[in-house]
């Protein structure tokens, strides 16, 4: 299930305070300025610095 796009439209990256985007397709949020996976479980986004996976 996508997230609300009120949601998105407030949150940030919590590294680099930049926009993050939802992609529904790998079903997390990504910041494309520090190449983070944020990942969404059971609906809550999990915007923690530590748990993000690195993109390549």
């Amino acid at each position: 299930m996508p997230l609300n796009k009120k949601l998105l439209d407030i949150l940030i990256c919590p590294q680099c305070h930049g926009k993050i985007r939802f992609d529904e397709k790998i079903g997390g949020i990504i910041c494309d300025q520090c190449k983070l996976l944020y990942e969404v479980k059971d609906d809550i986004p999990v915007l923690l610095v530590e748990e993000a996976k690195k993109l390549p």
